[in-house]
């Protein structure tokens, strides 16, 4: 169940929609395969099929978990670099610890996501804390990977950590969804979130049987993916479920509708609903590195190789090993 939550009752309510608002259509929806990352923890592939042009201004994504670890399992990430995009870490449920070469760091814990602007080069590493991997727990999350405009793929590196009393939340007119908004503004109420390329990412909770309707920018693109649960989306109501990305095209809102039977572990629909202003520039990626040319990805990995794009701090956080 998701660590944040609100009784939706007493929360600001998004406005019904008007009489020209147009429902954005679904254009396809894709199942994302499953695969692992890191040190080997279970992700699932949220773009995999999607063409870039179709994501801009979004690059990769990847829901981790969810997994209840036994003692001993939890995995995270060793140290490694990244250049010219920012990362995004939503910790759904479980705990997370980051630490990066220009100075961020910190718990990324229970409904808190952390804001890593790569920028120019940084190297940075997230793992569970001792404790964790001794006595396993729950782990579910997503990473995001939100490119940056070539006039900022130089920009210095940046880091924002926003704890999970800080997102917005709020409820639709009847009150049978709830809103997470963790940046961008929906319906009038702006998420914490401080990002270069002019974004929306919310986290949408629908009960069983209920039908929410989301305002959304017209000029950004609309993402839908299922992170539990089973239901619709689109004017058509379109059947999808957990695991499965919506692309959806023109309009003014998305609607999403949850099962009458839910089948999720939280008896609800669970949603991250994705959308920014396209950028529309060529991009050329690497492994962790989201360039504009041949050329500047060469000079990322030189950059790396030779230091460039910053150091292992001296008793820098390392994953642990469990006896």
């Amino acid at each position: 169940m998701p660590a944040v939550t609100a009784d939706t009752v007493h929360l600001p309510r998004l406005g019904t929609p008007g009489l020209g608002d147009v429902d954005r259509p679904v254009r396809s929806i894709t199942t994302a395969p499953s695969g692992s990352e890191g040190e080997g923890f279970p992700v699932r592939r949220a773009f995999a099929g999607v063409r870039l042009a179709d994501l801009d201004p979004f690059i990769h994504m990847d829901q981790m978990g969810a997994v209840d670890y036994g003692p001993g399992e939890p995995k995270g990430t060793p140290w490694h670099p990244h250049r010219g995009f920012e990362t995004v870490t939503y910790m759904i449920d479980g705990i997370f610890q980051h630490q990066d070469s220009h100075g961020g760091g910190g718990l990324i814990t229970d409904g808190a996501t952390q804001w890593m602007t790569a920028g120019a080069g940084i190297l940075h590493i997230e793992t569970p804390p001792e404790d964790l991997v001794v006595r396993g727990g729950l782990f579910h999350g997503i990473q995001l990977w939100v490119n940056l405009p070539a006039r900022d793929k130089f920009t210095p590196p940046a880091y924002q950590n926003l704890e999970a009393g800080q997102v917005v939340l709020a409820a639709s007119p009847d009150g049978g969804a709830l809103l997470r908004i963790i940046a961008g503004e929906v319906g009038g109420q702006r998420g914490p979130g401080s990002t270069h390329t002019p974004i929306s990412v919310v986290h949408l909770t629908v009960a069983p049987g209920a039908t929410v309707h989301v305002p959304w920018n017209p000029e950004f693109n609309a993402l839908a993916y299922i992170l539990d649960g089973r239901g619709a989306v689109g004017p058509a109501a379109a059947p999808i479920h957990s695991g499965q990305l919506a692309l959806l095209g023109a309009g003014d809102l998305v609607t999403v509708a949850a099962d009458a039977r839910p089948d999720s572990a939280t008896g609800a629909l669970e949603v991250l609903l994705l959308g920014g202003r396209p950028i529309r520039e060529h991009v050329e990626t690497y492994g962790p590195f989201v360039m504009n040319t041949r050329a500047e990805l060469a000079q990322a990995v030189e950059d790396f190789q030779a230091g460039r794009l910053g150091v292992i701090p001296d008793g820098a956080l390392m994953p642990h090993r469990p006896a």
